[in-house]
């Protein structure tokens, strides 16, 4: 069973395979082999794997031994997967194998056909990872995410609790339905959520297609308002919102989450389990930055929607919205701990 010692992580478990036996397998698996001076390995994420996941052509980094238990990392909008560069050395050198995928519409990830619906609603989202792990041949893993991605990995948990082995979420329970859409909030709360409603327009459409590098950056900066990025960060991670499907995914995220736009029929029975606002029972770890700028609900609403073992976590020092990219030690211990639970 991987695991890390308290305040560290245990390295030992790579450095007994010796030099050549990492890296071979680390040849088997695509991935650089090269360590830091910790002995964390060094992962490189121009490397990606593609795979056919019914119907998407999805984009992904796998890193560590294909024998280790597996983790699955979901980024959030409008991240990629760079908001995990940090955490994946620290898990595989824990002894984990790490996915890492970019979500639909962004990155390599491709629909196979013109035809198919460019549907962003949360069931679909988590069936994308449900499918991936099928492909993969991965009965279950450790799911963790922000954002999206943490919604994503709320819906796989709550539906499918055999396939996820433990949860890391960060601002909580992420669960949502049309009908709670269009319940109207408090105005300062409604302001918070203003580029939902930019998108709900036309003309929010073709400004997020126009301007989404400068979209992008505004909420990097307003979403994490200690975060001092600099744009080599940004720019590592903005070629993946230039996927051709971007703009339509989002846009049907949002306006779906509002009852502005349809979702498909066959997901129907997944979103009415979801409206109910199921419990999630797998061992979770939820997290929350200090300085977390984006819209998130109090960790004592979403407390008593974790029925199995749980513990909440503030990550303070002025962490923001991509607390992975911001606290990636405190993430992959959150997922280390989760998985020990």
């Amino acid at each position: 069973m991987p695991q890390a010692l308290p305040g560290t992580f245990d390295f030992r478990r790579r450095r007994i395979l010796g030099a050549a036996a990492v890296a071979f397998a680390g040849a088997e698996l695509g991935i650089a082999q090269q360590s830091r001076a910790d002995g964390v390995p060094e992962v490189d994420f121009h490397v990606l794997k593609q795979v056919n996941t019914g119907v998407l052509n999805t984009g992904y980094v796998d890193a560590g031994l294909a024998t280790d238990p597996v983790v699955i990392l979901l980024h959030g909008w409008p991240y990629d997967i760079h908001s995990f560069v940090e955490v994946v050395p620290l898990l595989v050198a824990a002894g984990y194998r790490v996915i890492v995928p970019f979500l639909r519409g962004y990155g390599t990830t491709r629909f196979l056909s013109d035809t198919t619906v460019r549907n962003g609603q949360q069931s679909v989202l988590a069936n994308d990872i449900v499918v991936l792990m099928d492909v993969l041949g991965i009965r279950t893993a450790v799911l963790a995410g922000f954002d999206w991605g943490a919604r994503t990995a709320n819906v796989i948990a709550a539906l499918w609790p055999e396939r996820c082995r433990a949860l890391v979420s960060v601002s909580g329970y992420l669960i949502g339905n049309q009908r709670a859409g269009e319940v109207p909030l408090r105005p300062l709360a409604e302001r918070a959520w203003w580029y939902e409603f930019y998108f709900a327009t036309s003309r929010g459409r073709a400004g997020y297609e126009a301007y989404r590098q400068e979209f992008a950056r505004l909420i990097w900066q307003t979403a994490s308002p200690q975060w001092a990025f600099d744009d080599a960060t940004f720019e590592r991670s903005s070629p993946a919102l230039e996927n051709p499907d971007h703009v339509s995914i989002v846009i049907h995220n949002y306006r779906w989450r509002l009852g502005l736009a349809d979702g498909e029929r066959e997901y129907d029975a997944l979103e009415m389990r979801l409206a109910q606002a199921p419990v999630i029972t797998v061992p979770t770890i939820t997290l929350e930055g200090d300085a977390n700028g984006a819209p998130h609900p109090e960790p004592t609403v979403y407390a008593h929607k974790f029925t199995g073992k749980y513990e909440h976590r503030l990550i303070t020092g002025g962490i923001g919205h991509n607390l992975p990219q911001e606290a990636p030690r405190d993430f992959a211990r959150a997922v280390i701990d989760a998985a020990a639970a």
